[in-house]
């Protein structure tokens, strides 16, 4: 947490020649809602997972797929000879770059029906040797080993956090991780920024007001508690941002997820705000060299995009003025791999003075 001091951001940079990352958006589906059926939320998730176009959105998704495979790479040395757990395979595609630079022995953990696939996919690429895919949740699952050296995971959502894998992989961490043993990735940060879009919040908030001359207003409340994953052209950017939350997740509990973090949002031009934008970075910073990736507006887009919470007032802000607050992210209790988010803000500036509490989910 930053206390309300300025964020000191890692700068990473990306290059298509299998050099070096640098920045990227986000990663993720979006669940259905349970109400529509008798499955569960967990049902849910993992049968999304199970639709290949998923899968083929994110490997070609090439900063965050080209990041793993320059940090599994260009760091050999750290997974030759290894036991290496893969929570939430997938596709296995990192399980096969981490057996291609000689590690031990993977398992690779999947519990959607993909995990089928993956089984083809390691025999097709004459790994079957090396890596074991496991079809099941990790927190069932019994591994043929007491002891792992590594654990790699995709484990990021939408707002870094939506669809709580993260805690899947603490779980595994606690369970199998020798110690001293290397996650991968090691680092992720949570960050905020403002934004001016009346043209998009009027086209997809405030249509509902007047439909054809009908009030359809309660669905623009519904709307508004709903966050949009989008991407937001740095142009549109008004403030500085400010580092939320980081996580570093060798040392951190499941609880850590959880949290209330203060921010101070400073107007960097005469605008208008009509959102708050969330967006995260990662990094392994065990490597032979710091390696990583932002989702931020001003790196290179990725399948997570970015976060856009809107808010009910349109905030006319000065250059200089600040807009102080809060926001709370928590497990919803219904289904935890929901999120609810609580904002706090405050502005009392020279043209506009607000101040009030918001509330959203994401599923």
């Amino acid at each position: 947490m930053n206390d309300g001091k300025k964020a000191s951001k890692i700068k990473f940079s990306y290059s298509s020649d299998d050099n070096d990352i640098t920045a990227a958006t986000s990663v993720s589906e979006e669940e259905e809602d349970s109400a529509m059926c008798d499955q569960t939320s967990a049902d849910y998730y993992f049968d999304s997972y199970s639709h290949f176009g998923i899968h083929e959105e994110m490997l070609k998704d090439e900063v965050r797929t080209k990041t793993y495979q320059n940090v599994i790479y260009k760091n050999s040395f750290l997974l030759k000879d290894k036991i290496v757990l893969d929570v939430g395979a997938g596709t296995a595609i990192l399980s096969l770059f981490c057996a291609k630079v000689g590690a031990k022995h993977v398992y690779a953990v999947e519990c959607s029906q993909m995990a089928d696939m993956a089984q083809e996919i390691v025999k097709a690429n004459g790994f079957s040797n090396v890596i074991t895919v496991l079809k099941g949740k990790i927190e069932e699952i019994e591994l043929p080993v007491l002891q792992v050296d590594i654990i790699i995971s995709e484990w990021m959502g939408y707002f870094l956090l939506y669809e709580n894998m993260l805690n899947s992989v603490l779980y595994a961490r606690d369970k199998w991780l020798v110690n001293n043993g290397l996650v991968l990735p090691d680092k992720a940060a949570l960050y905020l920024t403002a934004i001016e879009d009346a043209e998009y919040k009027e086209d997809k908030i405030d249509f509902w007001n007047n439909v054809y001359g009908f009030d359809m207003s309660c669905i623009r409340k519904q709307s508004m508690i709903e966050p949009l994953v989008d991407s937001v052209d740095q142009k549109q950017i008004v403030t500085n941002c400010q580092l939320l939350k980081t996580m570093n997740i060798s040392k951190m509990t499941m609880g850590d997820a959880s949290f209330t973090a203060p921010f101070k949002l400073t107007a960097e031009r005469d605008d208008y705000i009509h959102a708050l934008v969330a967006y995260f970075d990662v990094s392994f910073t065990q490597c032979h060299k710091l390696t990583g990736f932002s989702t931020g507006p001003k790196s290179r887009v990725t399948h997570w995009k970015q976060t856009v919470l809107y808010l009910e007032d349109v905030l006319t802000i000065c250059q200089g003025e600040t807009i102080t607050g809060s926001m709370t992210v928590a497990q919803n209790k219904k289904n935890p791999r929901d999120i609810d988010i609580t904002v706090k803000y405050a502005l009392s500036g020279r043209r506009c003075a607000v101040s009030r509490t918001q509330s959203y989910k994401m599923r």
